[in-house]
């Protein structure tokens, strides 16, 4: 079990104060490593990174928003400052407001680019800001995608194509970064968080996505956790440019 030990490494985690996020935040630092969960509210973060402490690790309270490229190179220079180099980044952070759901033709231009500025170019701007030490650590950098990143989904345009772009920049950038980083996805099927309680609480629309989902069920938040610390840990040394599937086999259909 050694392999899967992640003690005196330091990660970051965007989207870090809930749901995804926050269980991620919480299974790195049962691993062993320092943990800082990013997010644009101060006290959600502080609220998560007490729970990093109470698993024995260390953490800082620093805000970021992914969208403003400036914005996260503070950010990570603070989490620097606090805990050290990186050795872990997870690009967690992501959208999909309503407002972005319809039809193509629906679908305004701006909520668009909203989307994919925070889904997709987001996780580039954490990427090239973590590069040197990733570089410098060997480190890890972890995409967490959608199967909206593998199968179309009706209705989610800008999602599916931001969700789309990152696993096609965790191939290219594992590429590019080998052999001195592994860059891999994690693509979740339905997860039950705060972010869909419009589909958990609607009866029609839950039983036919567990009816699409072969495990019958939504997953929780901790399902997702699991993958991503193997991906960041020496269990996966052999592993990069891949896409690992939480679906509960949502794409094996």
């Amino acid at each position: 079990m050694d392999a899967f030990d992640l003690s005196g490494r330091t990660a970051v985690v965007t989207g870090g104060s809930r749901g995804i996020g926050r269980a991620i935040a919480h299974g790195l630092a049962a691993a062993g490593a320092d943990v800082a969960p990013l997010a644009r509210s101060r006290d959600d973060v502080a609220a998560v990174a007490d729970e990093v402490r109470e698993r024995g690790a260390a953490s800082t309270v620093t805000t970021c928003d992914v969208s403003d490229e400036d914005d996260v190179r503070a950010a990570f220079a603070e989490v620097r400052q606090a805990l050290g180099p990186l050795d872990i980044v997870v690009n967690n952070a992501g959208v999909n407001p309503d407002a972005a759901l319809g039809p193509p033709e629906a679908v305004d231009s701006d909520d668009f680019d909203f989307v994919t500025d925070v889904n997709l170019a987001g996780a580039f701007a954490c990427a090239r800001v973590a590069a040197e030490d990733l570089h410098d650590r060997g480190g890890s950098l972890v995409n967490v995608a959608s199967v909206g990143g593998l199968v179309g989904l009706p209705r989610q345009h800008p999602y599916v194509a931001s969700k789309h772009g990152l696993v096609g920049l965790t191939k290219s950038m594992a590429l590019d970064w080998a052999p001195d980083v592994r860059v891999n996805c994690v693509a979740p099927g339905y997860v039950a968080t705060d972010l869909t309680e419009g589909l958990t609480e609607n009866e029609e629309l839950a039983a036919s996505i567990r009816e699409r989902t072969p495990l019958d069920r939504f997953a929780d938040p901790e399902e997702v956790a699991g993958p991503v610390v193997f991906l960041a840990s020496d269990a996966a040394s052999y592993v990069t440019g891949a896409t690992l599937t939480a679906d509960g086999g949502w794409t094996a259909r």
